[in-house]
């Protein structure tokens, strides 16, 4: 073949999909399907579906598009995320157009032109309001199980699918088995293709592949982000999937005191325990109000205190809540090295982490805790938390940070107390 005929044909993207690539033609209902879920594991080669697929929305290219889309909308966890994965990474919009068909982005106006005249504007699912107004022919959403505000941005979007002849979307995320998404699964207008990360092993690290399935295959874990299977509750955790959509609110009211919960790891490098970091409130009315999840992993000690303490600027908080209990003086230094004037609370750990959970889990089926918003890392530990201590295997960083914030804030009575609080 010449280096002509080559690039004709690695421009054909119906030649090299895999069939949970393409989608089927018919939904459950017998008729053409309105959203198209795609669920994957890590590196399935969700990304390259779903821009694939918005290429041939915005050109009118069969058998994927019906007709071209004028107006397209891509919604993802974050704008960043929207930018870095969906349109600039190596398997978004702007790598699969050949250089005649692509499309101009410009980054200041949060869109994508066609020269045929289509556009695509970025949206992001910590601003639902944003999809207020516009309209759309098509859409592409990207791991939507990790929206912090699912149900508000995916029915924002739902009324902006008013232009064409038959608006269509697809969703392309690694499985949790969130409310939404197990509706979607079941709609009848709704056509679902699965596949687990091996499936794309030609175009992945052998390194990678070989390294993840060591270490992950058979686990809780590896069987949601490596098979793209959707993993139910334990029997035995303190806390379910359906609790916590019930504690889930998008409105906080004032709140009289706000901490910054730290769970630091006990060595620093690549393979060591992520830092919890979490924040919470508490409202006159005693309800606490879980407002972010800012844990970091694989980072020195002055890099996770840079971190908590941008978080305590950013809420505004009274204090950073520093679990001790190892190298409790070495904790207060890194962060007095930051910055001297940010007060700290130091706790001490007196049991084991299920023993310290218990009575925060009881806050959450009491109605005392709410979440301000999706915090899909922080609950699928929550969720998955075992009587020995580990979630999916691992120690639960971010569960460590949250129980230490909101224990402070509801259960450690207030005062002249001890600087010193076990728990």
């Amino acid at each position: 073949m010449t280096r002509g005929e080559r690039g004709f044909l690695s421009e054909c993207w119906n030649v090299f999909a895999h069939a949970h690539q393409v989608p089927p033609d018919i939904a459950p209902n017998g008729a053409p399907w309105l959203t198209w879920l795609m669920i994957g594991g890590r590196g399935a080669g969700k990304t390259r579906a779903g821009a694939e697929w918005v290429r041939a929305q915005a050109l009118g290219q069969a058998p994927l598009a019906h007709e071209k889309a004028r107006r397209i909308a891509l919604v993802g966890e974050t704008e960043h995320d929207v930018r870095e994965v969906m349109i600039e990474g190596v398997s978004g919009l702007l790598s699969v157009h050949p250089d005649h068909e692509r499309p101009v982005w410009m980054p200041s106006r949060k869109r994508l032109e066609w020269s045929n005249g289509a556009v695509a504007q970025v949206f992001s699912a910590e601003d639902p309001e944003s999809l207020r107004g516009p309209q759309f022919s098509c859409a592409w959403s990207d791991e939507m199980a990790k929206w912090r505000y699912a149900e508000a941005t995916f029915d924002m979007l739902q009324f902006g699918l008013r232009l064409g002849h038959r608006p269509r979307q697809m969703i392309t995320t690694t499985p949790r088995p969130t409310a939404l998404l197990k509706r979607l699964m079941g709609d009848p207008t709704t056509v679902t293709t699965r596949a687990a990360t091996v499936v794309n092993a030609f175009n992945l690290a052998p390194t990678f592949l070989q390294s993840v399935m060591d270490r992950y295959a058979g686990t809780r874990l590896g069987r949601q982000e490596l098979d793209g299977e959707i993993i139910e509750d334990r029997p035995d955790a303190l806390w379910s999937r359906a609790l916590l959509e019930q504690c889930r609110v998008r409105e906080v009211p004032p709140l009289r005191r706000i901490v910054v919960a730290v769970d630091p790891p006990v060595s620093s490098g690549k393979r060591a325990d992520a830092c919890g970091i979490v924040a919470a409130g508490i409202a006159e009315g005693g309800i606490v109000y879980v407002l972010a999840d800012d844990t970091v992993s694989s980072v020195t000690p002055t890099a996770w205190a840079n971190k908590a303490i941008a978080l305590w600027r950013k809420l505004e908080a009274d204090a950073l809540v520093v679990e001790v209990n190892q190298g409790g003086e070495m904790v207060r230094s890194v962060i007095n090295e930051v910055d001297h004037t940010v007060p700290v609370t130091p706790v001490r750990a007196l049991r084991g982490k299920w023993l310290r959970a218990e009575p925060v889990a009881t806050l959450y089926e009491q109605g005392r805790v709410k979440h301000a918003g999706s915090f899909a890392a922080l609950e699928d530990e929550m969720c998955d938390f075992a009587s020995s201590g580990l979630s999916s295997g691992h120690s639960p960083d971010r569960l460590d940070a949250m129980v230490w914030a909101v224990a402070s804030l509801a259960l450690v009575p207030r005062g002249d107390g001890p600087r010193i609080r076990v728990l």
